[in-house]
């Protein structure tokens, strides 16, 4: 048997599928969204063999309790928790590899993979398509906050990369000076770059209509109904592949009752990667890092050995009444 690279031996392909678990927040203060994750995690009938859902709570301390749990029932990869601080808690607490539905690049390393999607994806997603489409000059607009501020270092970095001008970031609560600063900076840029859903996304967008700049958007703007909103029309947003996600985002519908949003594709996909690593039996860090990757239903994916994921995304222009595909980034 050879040594893995995350520590321990493989197991004999013949013993069956290996163990692991999935970490959820069944219980406290996100138990709704828990509930919603196990759904989404047990469509089909179940996570399959091998695989085991626990309550992680709501605190650093209960998702550590179920780790440990986890791993003296036998897991060898654990996926989970949703949340950053859990994610971390649970990081420093077990041997295992784990691979948290955060989107907190921050915590990769050390064991911890981040499957969640991370500022980087989207903003590769979409300034490659700006790129292609020979749009150069960028500006981006954020609120101030934590994720605006992620959202906005990833596009500055990304575009770099790209080749792209990316302009200082635009960071207001509201719309009502956004005009003026862009001029300031410049004159009006090629596009715009809107990356956090909150409050001031419709009235910073309304502000840009009719100034003649592309609008683009992270994949947070797939959780919106853009339809019938004039200031959407014809804007660019990152999303995860439309033919995929549709057919599970119905399967989702029919067991629930509602939409799915991304992190229930994740969920999805979460155990969907622990099924296929059990059956290989490379439940490890040398399986999760395999070169080949993986596909998933909110598209295709590999993780590195930094405990990073790259993944690829599809690329959506709204219309008056749909989205179309206009273009994706591969792994």
């Amino acid at each position: 048997m050879a040594p893995l690279s995350g520590g321990g031996l493989s197991r004999n392909r013949n013993a069956g599928p290996g163990k692991s678990a999935l970490l959820l927040p069944l219980s406290g203060t996100s138990s709704e969204l828990g509930q919603t994750l196990r759904t989404a995690a047990t469509l089909g009938g179940g996570p399959g063999i091998g695989i085991e859902i626990l309550d992680s709570g709501s605190t650093p301390e209960t998702a550590v309790a179920a780790a440990r749990r986890a791993v003296e029932a036998g897991a060898e990869v654990i996926a989970g928790p949703v949340f950053s601080g859990q994610a971390e808690a649970v990081g420093n607490a077990v041997r295992v590899p784990v691979v948290t539905l955060s989107n907190n690049a921050s915590l990769a390393g050390g064991g911890t993979y981040v499957f969640g999607v991370t500022p980087t994806q989207s903003a590769r997603a979409i300034l490659s398509m700006a790129a292609q489409r020979n749009l150069r000059d960028i500006a981006v607009a954020v609120p101030p906050g934590t994720f605006g501020a992620q959202s906005a270092a990833a596009a500055r970095q990304v575009g770099a990369a790209l080749g792209l001008g990316v302009r200082p970031d635009v960071v207001q609560a509201g719309s009502g000076d956004l005009l003026a600063a862009l001029q300031a900076g410049g004159g009006m840029p090629d596009a715009v770059y809107l990356p956090v859903v909150d409050a001031s996304l419709a009235p910073t967008a309304e502000a840009l209509r009719g100034q003649g700049v592309q609008l683009l958007g992270s994949t947070q703007w797939s959780a919106l109904d853009l339809s019938g909103r004039p200031a959407f029309r014809d804007a660019w947003f990152a999303a995860p592949d439309p033919l995929r996600f549709a057919a599970f985002d119905d399967a989702f519908a029919d067991a629930s009752g509602q939409q799915a949003g991304i992190i229930a594709g994740l969920a999805f996909d979460a155990v969907d990667l622990l099924r296929v690593l059990g059956q290989l039996g490379q439940l490890s860090a040398r399986g999760l890092t395999r070169s080949e990757g993986f596909t998933g239903v909110v598209g295709p994916y590999r993780f590195a050995r930094s405990g990073l994921c790259e993944r690829g995304l599809a690329v959506l222009k709204v219309g008056a009444a749909d989205f179309s595909l206009i273009g994706s980034t591969s792994v």
